[in-house]
C-alpha cells in the first residue's frame, strides 16, 4: 500500500536519548559561550550527523518528548547545533492533542497519532507499549558507538515494510 509519496517520520525522545550526560555517554562538544548557558544540555555524540543523514535520505525527523520544555526552546537548541527539526511534540502538546479529555490514561507518547513510523526512546515502558498501541519503537539508552547506524538500519527496514517512497 503506497502512501502518496509522504516522507516517513522518525522521532526521538530527548532526556537520556539525545540529551545525555558526559559522565556516562560520549557527547557533542559543548556549545560556545554564551550559548552553553542558554542551552546546557549535551547532545549524544553523532546526533547532528544522524539527523542530517536521515533528512538527506528523505526522512522527517521529529522530537517527541514528555518534557515540558517549550517547542521554541527545543527548536532553538537544535538550531544552535546546526539542525532543523521537522516537528516537535512536547508534554504540553501531547496532553492537549492526545490525552485531551480521555477518561483513561494513555501512554506518555503515542507516535502514531502524528504519523510517526519509528520512535526512539530509552524507557522500556514506552517501547514495550508500542505493539499494544500500534507504533514501532527502538530502545536506546546505554552508550553505543554504533547507535546511529542501528537507527538508520531500523528506519530503512520500516520504510521498506510500509512502502514509503
Amino acid at each position: 500500500m503506497k502512501r502518496d509519496s509522504k516522507k516517513m517520520r522518525v522521532s526521538f525522545d530527548l532526556d537520556e536519548v539525545l540529551f545525555v550526560s558526559p559522565l556516562t555517554h560520549k557527547t557533542e562538544p559543548q556549545l560556545p559561550f554564551p550559548l552553553k548557558y542558554f542551552f546546557p544540555e549535551r547532545l549524544r555524540l553523532g546526533t547532528p550527523d544522524l539527523i542530517h543523514t536521515l533528512q538527506q535520505q528523505g526522512y522527517e525527523v521529529w522530537i517527541y518528548t514528555s518534557s515540558f520544555r517549550s517547542e521554541d526552546y527545543i527548536r532553538r537548541l537544535f538550531r544552535a547545533h546546526g539542525v532543523r527539526l521537522d516537528g516537535i511534540v512536547n508534554g504540553e502538546r501531547h496532553l492537549r492533542e492526545v490525552q485531551r479529555d480521555n477518561k483513561s490514561t494513555l501512554p506518555q507518547k503515542l507516535p502514531n497519532r502524528y504519523r510517526i513510523s519509528l520512535h526512539i526512546d530509552d524507557e522500556e515502558v514506552i517501547c514495550s507499549a508500542a505493539g499494544q498501541y500500534g507504533f514501532r519503537a527502538y530502545q536506546l539508552n546505554a552508550q553505543d558507538d554504533d547507535w546511529a547506524q542501528k537507527i538508520i538500519d531500523r528506519a530503512d527496514q520500516i520504510r521498506r515494510i510500509e512502502h514509503f517512497d
